[in-house]
């Protein structure tokens, strides 16, 4: 029988999904990047992670030999997790890093490689390119791993297919999983299609739509709930954050990746990766990725960029070209406001409409499908469908998901 326990001062009724993003709570000041704040800085909303909530966790880490999958984003105070840990005297034996790598700076798709942190001196393992998912021998000498990554509740946002093969791989090794919770920056969506089976990949392994609408603790649940993966009896223990509630508009005081600089490319991120599959241009290799998107051979824009090398995008793609588009957002209140209402197909169409070679304008590798869950989105694309009939054609797909969901909310709708 399945086993998860959920530790909390109290907890949150679950509720029924609100499917209508909420209002901002709250407005940002300026462009108030995610990492721009000093560390430790706590973010607007009080918000508590499950991270920060020792007297919840630590109790069950006394006596054990602890793994965390961790990285930059794994803060509690002015500490990162492992640090933390060691200062309140549990014993870290290793550190499992994911894509972009422990202190986050690698490329996208990059392979990180393991090595030593020269802080703690502990084995650093990357969960990345050949070795996606704990092997054994990895596991063998520890009894938990700890698992405390902030996500942005993206499909393709490869965190969460890091966190299931890393439930899977423990609850075939027989080991504890602690899932520290952080706020989801867009647990109020949950919108775009829904991925069909024979396109699952490490960006999308779930049927589930691009903005789903949960936490790491939540979706974990689901995993085992669900009974998506080959694993069973996996000993999860979720520790949920206090003060959050999906419609919460919370911002991330640390950036989550290289390429998503701050809360104005989070927002525009679901629906501007999707180009990742096209020819054209995301803005990599500037200082507003997932903020624009251009082409070179894209008609009737005047705004420009040229993309070059630099930390995160060392080979950005159409580098060194200037690149004609669209800069939708420079703050994440403008962002806020283009994207709201859910995932948005507009600029996609735009793009494709004013693209002279549309016989090449999706890259051949069929990575774009792989993107959207489906190969139907692009067929509609080429077909000319207006956004209104694609959107209809996922919203079956999309309340079945929503029925799902609601089992395993831990926190306000």
């Amino acid at each position: 029988m399945k086993k998860i326990l959920i530790f909390a001062a109290a907890l949150m009724s679950i509720a029924p999904m609100a499917c209508k993003a909420q209002k901002p709570q709250y407005e940002y000041k300026g462009d108030n990047a995610a990492g721009g704040n000093s560390p430790g800085d706590r973010p607007a909303l009080v918000v508590q992670t499950g991270a920060e909530q020792f007297s919840a966790y630590l109790p069950l880490l006394k006596g054990k030999r602890v793994a965390v999958l961790v990285n930059q984003t794994s803060a509690v105070g002015a500490e990162l997790l492992p640090d933390a840990l060691l200062r309140q005297g549990v014993k870290v034996v290793t550190i499992f890093s994911p894509e972009h790598g422990f202190r986050g700076n690698a490329d996208a798709g990059a392979h990180v490689k393991s090595g030593i942190d020269t802080r703690t001196g502990l084995p650093v393992i990357s969960l990345y390119g050949d070795n996606k998912k704990p092997k054994p021998e990895q596991l063998k000498d520890i009894d938990v791993v700890i698992y405390d990554l902030q996500d942005v509740g993206v499909r393709f946002y490869t965190y969460i297919s890091s966190l299931e093969y890393l439930l899977e791989a423990c609850g075939e090794q027989q080991k504890e999983v602690i899932v520290l919770d952080r706020p989801n920056p867009l647990g109020n969506i949950v919108d775009g299609p829904v991925l069909q089976s024979k396109f699952r990949s490490f960006v999308g392994m779930q049927s589930i739509p691009i903005i789903y609408g949960m936490t790491p603790g939540e979706y974990a649940k689901m995993l085992i709930g669900e009974g998506w993966m080959k694993a069973k009896n996996v000993r999860l223990t979720v520790i949920p954050c206090a003060n959050y509630t999906h419609k919460t508009l919370y911002r991330l005081p640390v950036a989550p990746s290289p390429n998503l600089k701050n809360m104005a490319a989070i927002y525009l991120y679901p629906s501007l990766c999707l180009f990742e599959g096209t020819q054209v241009s995301v803005g990599r290799g500037t200082d507003a990725p997932f903020q624009q998107y251009g082409h070179p051979a894209l008609k009737n824009y005047t705004y420009s960029f040229v993309p070059k090398s630099v930390e995160g995008a060392s080979n950005p793609p159409l580098k060194g070209q200037t690149c004609y588009g669209e800069l939708l957002a420079s703050d994440a209140n403008s962002a806020y406001r283009l994207t709201e209402s859910g995932f948005q197909l507009k600029w996609l169409l735009k793009a494709y409409q004013n693209y002279p070679d549309k016989a090449n304008f999706f890259n051949s590798n069929n990575f774009f499908s792989k993107l959207a869950g489906t190969d139907q989105l692009q067929e509609q694309i080429k077909k000319g469908m207006s956004e209104e009939a694609i959107r209809k054609s996922w919203q079956a797909d999309l309340d079945k998901f929503r029925s799902i969901r609601a089992k395993y909310l831990l926190y306000e709708s």
